[in-house]
């Protein structure tokens, strides 16, 4: 945190930003158990970061450090155990959660659902499953995605993508925002979107490298990737739904209640174009 207060007018402010978000604390609390004076320079660094944004018209989102997965083999000054450091990163997490409500910043969770989610995946898939990467400090895919969600979150995004209706009795369909009904007849339905779920296809859920494992880990779809097909006045006791390639049996009950497409479909028409704009991320990132 006290690096980035020095580069922030050169590396962000100048760039007019009108929203930013802050992840500091690891290395802030130097991979040592808990620390008053390393905690109180945390505090006054990040109370700074975060009114600097306010004096630029900027929201901020103060997001907490994550977990570790092990004591990291290259800080030679490390002391204590996982469990220590853990302990002392939960309470650098307390002092950005105070520091937001005193400001009335906003802020991400981030060390809570990483540590409840590592917790689980080790579980349920062996002590290989590191959350918070295989270095013990640097999250791969699966806890990149739990740190998105508690960014995305924060941030007030309501997950809405869109709900496409059909009436089974007319067969008609109505589409939300960011979604045009191009055609419908026979149960077919054509549609023209603008607006893309988070569709980064098909990966194995059982690996810390995968974006899905991240995905299942923690309600993802639910909360922020909903893209939902609903069935008006059902004729039939179930139905069959073919989205691109892939086709899954529904009830009558399930889609009048609405079914989640971008959840259930990993592999779907959207997802090349959400490819593109990855791709276009992926470039600028490298650049």
């Amino acid at each position: 945190a006290s690096g980035f207060l020095g580069r922030m007018k050169n590396d962000t402010l100048r760039f007019k930003p009108t929203i930013a978000t802050t992840c500091y604390g690891m290395n802030d609390f130097r991979y040592v158990p808990f620390d008053e004076t390393l905690a109180a320079e945390y505090r006054k660094n990040v109370q700074a970061v975060a009114e600097m944004f306010r004096e630029n018209d900027c929201r901020v989102i103060i997001g907490s450090s994550g977990i570790i997965d092990s004591v990291p083999h290259w800080v030679k000054s490390a002391k204590g155990n996982q469990q220590d450091l853990n302990l002392a990163l939960s309470k650098f997490r307390n002092i950005a959660l105070e520091t937001a409500k005193s400001g009335k910043h906003g802020f991400a969770d981030v060390y809570q659902p990483m540590l409840l989610a590592d917790l689980a995946a080790k579980q349920k898939f062996g002590p290989e499953f590191k959350v918070a990467g295989k270095d013990g400090v640097h999250p791969a895919w699966a806890g990149q995605i739990i740190m998105a969600r508690a960014f995305l979150s924060a941030m007030g995004i309501d997950g809405n993508i869109g709900t496409i209706t059909w009436d089974a009795a007319t067969d008609k369909a109505t589409a939300s925002a960011g979604h045009e009904v191009r055609g419908c007849g026979n149960g077919k339905i054509s549609l023209r979107s603008s607006k893309l779920p988070f569709s980064p296809g098909p990966g194995d859920a059982t690996r810390d490298d995968s974006i899905r494992a991240g995905m299942a880990l923690v309600p993802f779809d639910d909360e922020l990737n909903r893209f939902i097909l609903k069935v008006a006045s059902p004729k039939a006791a179930a139905y069959t739904v073919t989205w691109g390639t892939v086709s899954k049996r529904y009830t009558a009950a399930e889609l009048s209640a609405g079914v989640s497409l971008a959840k259930d479909f990993d592999n779907h028409p959207l997802t090349p174009a959400f490819n593109a704009v990855w791709k276009a991320v992926e470039e600028k990132q490298a650049y």
